[in-house]
């Protein structure tokens, strides 16, 4: 009796289903997978105009974000030209602390390509002056290879959709990026509650951006520029085994 006891209170707790995840998801017609690797989570795949888009929740993959992160990413085959950063004004404070003293408080005089894209994007491109509601202007910062093309992307539905999410899903100001690279979407922030009201939220403006993304990408090809070299580094790993890539 006594062993048994024992063996009971030693047993680790139970990870967490998500079942509340699982039923959005379902109503929403998403694949639902849990993640078993350490540090676990979860990860939802979906359509959008035909093509394949996933959101994974899990362990943070960047040094910026504690606690847990939601990351959302789509394959669109965008030109590489196509570089463009929207980020929360507290993410941007402190990326532009961090990149200053990287760059200022030691030996390195060069860019490091481990260095995450968001923060060399800080020192490479110039901030973009796009057209939005002053709130919108004042919560976020725009940052592009080509200002115009970050303006096209931001101004408009991604602007109202930004304003929305400032109100809701970002009031706390949470570290927060949406960019575009090598040909993809991406949208990662810290969410430590993945609560079904926050996922919508991220999906919402996601599947705002992708579309802004495309009328971009469109007027880019009617005018081709060089291509811009950022092999050096990544801005995905995934999140769990093989069998859960994309």
């Amino acid at each position: 009796m006594l062993d048994a006891f024992k063996r009971l209170i030693a047993r680790k707790p139970a990870e967490p289903e998500w079942p509340e995840v699982a039923e959005w998801a379902g109503r929403q017609q998403l694949g639902f997978k849990r993640v078993r690797d350490e540090g676990g989570g979860f990860v939802l795949d979906g359509q959008m105009a035909g093509k394949p888009w996933r959101l994974e929740w899990g362990p943070p993959q960047r040094p910026y974000i504690h606690g847990h992160e939601l990351r959302i990413r789509m394959e669109l085959g965008l030109s590489s030209n196509l570089q463009m950063l929207v980020l929360t004004q507290s993410l941007f404070e402190t990326l532009e602390r961090n990149a200053f003293e990287s760059f200022t408080e030691s030996t390195q005089t060069v860019i490091d390509g481990n260095t995450p894209e968001e923060m060399r994007w800080l020192v490479m491109f110039p901030k973009s002056s796009v057209k939005a509601p002053k709130t919108v202007r004042s919560r976020f910062h725009f940052i592009g290879a080509a200002a115009e093309d970050t303006e096209r992307w931001v101004e408009g539905p991604l602007a109202e959709q930004l304003e929305k999410a400032d109100a809701g899903l970002l009031a706390a100001q949470p570290p927060f990026v949406l960019m575009t690279l090598r040909g993809r979407v991406y949208l990662r922030m810290q969410l430590d509650d993945p609560d079904t009201r926050s996922l919508a939220g991220a999906v919402a403006l996601f599947q705002v951006a992708v579309p802004q993304a495309l009328q971009a990408a469109a007027a880019v090809a009617e005018a081709p520029r060089p291509d811009f070299d950022n092999s050096s580094s990544t801005a995905w790993q995934n999140l769990g085994s093989e069998d859960d890539k994309a």
